[in-house]
């Protein structure tokens, strides 16, 4: 299976990886590297997965190595997206040691950090299985990383909810608070042209309000499952809806069954523990 980079939307590869190398690089490069092995010797290695994994980043790897030797010999094994038990390879890899060893951490904390975003993510869409519901990440990303991470949850099966603050409009508390009400803001937000107009309840009463000044998409927030029918039924699917705030794995499945379209789940990005991913080499 031959990689082809990855082509994903404000996403610029090259300058990527040139930058998380320049981290690792320093001024001088890899000193271990150059005082101990030859120029001129060569490593074979596998890349594998330690755990049973979902897989996300292979071509962002194959990108470091790639960098360093263009003329590194590259097998990936497994698609993005793949689901893969533990000890499954998912690259092969042949090229010069110093670039290998030198490329190595950097493309495995790229491809460590994606799969166990996607990998968790995975956890929370199987949880939600046969509902209708529709899993969203959220804006909860690490600052440069954003649309790598939500490419992971991709891979994982979400839907991406806003990339950018441009995407819609999300109105919380705090526009309310500066609005003065629920009613205000939405108004605020429509009256400019905005069509997609996202506001968040909280409370019942605040819902019939929201809806007349306009609201195309109601975010319920950390309302239980009893709490969540009641709004939906009040609803009654002339906008989208989405239950928000403190869903666990153990309590997703009984927030999606209330009816609402969505659930969003910041942890997928902010919490998701790196994936157990190898990776091996010996001299060719």
């Amino acid at each position: 299976m031959q990689s082809k980079a990855l082509q994903l939307d404000r996403f610029d590869l090259d300058a990527f990886v040139a930058a998380v190398l320049a981290e690792d690089l320093g001024d001088h490069g890899d000193i271990t590297a150059a005082a101990v092995i030859p120029v001129d010797a060569r490593f074979s290695g596998v890349m594998d997965s330690r755990d049973a994994i979902t897989v996300a980043g292979l071509p962002l790897a194959e990108a470091f190595f790639r960098s360093l030797d263009p003329d590194v010999e590259i097998e990936i094994l497994v698609g993005e997206g793949t689901q893969v038990s533990a000890g499954t390879e998912l690259m092969r890899l042949s090229g010069n040691a110093r670039a290998l060893l030198t490329a190595e951490r950097s493309a495995l904390n790229t491809i460590q950090h994606l799969s166990g975003i996607a990998t968790m993510t995975r956890t929370y869409v199987d949880a939600i299985a046969g509902t209708g519901c529709i899993l969203l990440d959220t804006r909860k990303t690490i600052p440069g990383l954003r649309v790598l991470e939500k490419y992971a949850t991709r891979m994982g099966g979400a839907t991406n909810h806003r990339m950018r603050l441009d995407d819609a409009a999300m109105i919380k508390d705090n526009h309310v608070a500066v609005a003065g009400s629920v009613g205000e803001a939405t108004r605020r937000a429509v009256a400019v042209g905005i069509s997609r107009v996202i506001v968040e309840v909280d409370r019942i009463d605040q819902i019939a309000e929201a809806l007349e000044a306009g609201a195309t998409h109601l975010l319920l927030d950390n309302m239980d499952p009893a709490t969540l029918r009641e709004a939906v039924k009040l609803i009654a699917g002339r906008v989208l809806t989405e239950a928000s705030g403190g869903v666990r794995l153990d309590t997703i499945r009984a927030i999606a069954e209330t009816g609402v379209t969505y659930v969003s789940v910041g942890r997928l990005t902010q919490s998701a523990p790196a994936a157990d991913i190898g990776l091996d080499f010996v001299l060719a």
